[in-house]
């Protein structure tokens, strides 16, 4: 089964003086503005890095409820703040880490099970098996 998800975006203008727009193909995101000043200033839209780490918390965070309800836990809340490093590389850009952090509370669990259950989330969502970068897992807070 092959799930397949669209986005598009537009640039019109060349470098830093061009402008683009943004979208998902479910309509979440609708012509969202973004350049040069929201990549590397502070200009008002949305950028590929943070795309990327919104959807890395949110695949990851996903990934661990699942695996902790396949472990037999039925209650918790999750929530992940990913933090997607873009670094200088030769003449151009990389993506070289994603930083997980990652508050938890979920009844019952031991502290060893847990940190087992989400190294492997951690390890196996689809977005970070994409990225080739660096992910680094920090568990901010957890209650058991």
């Amino acid at each position: 089964m092959a799930i397949t998800k669209t986005g598009s975006a537009t640039y019109e203008g060349l470098g830093k003086g061009g402008a683009g727009h943004v979208s998902t193909g479910s309509g979440v995101l609708s012509d969202q503005p973004y350049g040069f000043k929201t990549r590397f200033e502070d200009g008002a839209g949305t950028n590929p890095e943070e795309l990327v780490a919104a959807a890395h918390a949110s695949c990851f965070t996903m990934a661990l409820s699942f695996a902790l309800e396949r472990a037999g836990f039925t209650d918790g809340r999750l929530e992940t703040k990913a933090k997607v490093t873009l670094d200088k590389d030769g003449d151009g850009f990389s993506v070289t880490r994603s930083d997980l952090t990652l508050t938890a509370k979920v009844p019952g669990i031991e502290r060893a099970k847990f940190d087992e259950i989400a190294s492997g989330a951690k390890a196996n969502c689809p977005i970070s098996k994409l990225l080739n970068a660096e992910i680094s897992l920090e568990i901010a807070s957890f209650e058991g």
